[in-house]
């Protein structure tokens, strides 16, 4: 015989239900048995009826994470932290966090003086780490390059005065070959180029540009050195105006300013320069297109 599902219209049924489902409960029988012994497939009803019971031994798990949180708990009485607990068993912070906080602190180890100089010490080993890593990377990047030839010598320079240097406008026509920079690298590079393209060093004039509050002498010395001329042969250094409301970066011993490299007599020059600059910009459109 079909039975009725049980609800709000048949209070009798219902409690006729739960009595058998109770009985059979206390028998020893699973959720799933008394479903299939009652035919009910209603998990919410099943639940309702048996509310109240607990379920028979047999039917309960083991929870596999309490030797877990025996041994985290036993850790922590010996004064270990989560991360060493976390270390040892491999579990996560918030779990561990659950089973032991009840349990007091762990003594601190160290001092905070001596925390913080244990932090000093690891970052500077990581800073130590870092600087070593870049300077791998930069020395083979470095080796990659090798000589130079000519040619390219001239296309790096081309690129360099083209990004750097000063340049022709349609609202104010100035031929001239200015190139600043404060970049001793890049001077150098630039100076290359000038050789290579057979300017003469006595067509190059050299000019210090500095902020007023820096060592003016001793930057007029420092580029003097680099480009291999007389303190006195430089035309004179144009200083710059502090303005206190500025927070600058370019402070300190190694700020010296920027070096201007003027070549006369350059209008021939800097058209060549700039036709080779178009020349590169149609090559590199053309090797898009291949």
């Amino acid at each position: 015989m079909s039975r009725t599902t049980p609800g709000p219209d048949h209070p009798a049924d219902f409690e006729d239900l739960r009595r058998q489902a109770v009985a059979l409960r206390r028998e020893g029988l699973s959720l799933r048995q008394i479903r299939d012994r009652l035919k009910i497939h209603n998990n919410d009803l099943l639940n309702r009826l048996v509310k109240g019971e607990p379920p028979p031994d047999w039917t309960r798990r083991p929870n596999a994470k309490d030797d877990l949180r025996e041994r985290a708990r036993a850790l922590r009485r010996e004064g270990r932290t989560y991360d060493q607990i976390q270390l040892e068993l491999g579990c996560s912070k918030s779990s561990i966090s659950l089973w032991v906080r009840d349990l007091p602190k762990p003594e601190p180890r160290y001092t905070p003086e001596e925390q913080r100089a244990l932090m000093n010490e690891g970052r500077a080993r990581m800073r130590s780490a870092r600087d070593e890593e870049r300077k791998q990377a930069k020395g083979r990047a470095a080796a990659e390059v090798g000589s130079l030839s000519p040619r390219e010598l001239f296309l790096i320079g081309v690129g360099l005065y083209w990004a750097e240097g000063s340049k022709d406008k349609p609202y104010a026509r100035r031929e001239d070959v200015l190139f600043v920079n404060s970049d001793p690298g890049m001077i150098r590079v630039y100076l290359a180029w000038l050789h290579l393209l057979g300017i003469t060093p006595a067509r190059i004039r050299y000019r210090v540009m500095i902020h007023a509050t820096a060592d003016i002498a001793g930057a007029e010395r420092y580029w003097a050195g680099l480009v291999g001329t007389d303190v006195d042969r430089l035309q004179k250094t144009t200083v710059k105006k502090h303005n206190p409301k500025t927070v600058r970066k370019n402070v300190g011993e190694d700020y010296r300013g920027c070096l201007v490299i003027r070549v006369t007599k350059g209008a021939d020059l800097y058209r060549r320069i700039e036709g080779a600059w178009y020349g590169i910009v149609g090559a590199a459109g053309s090797t898009d297109q291949d």
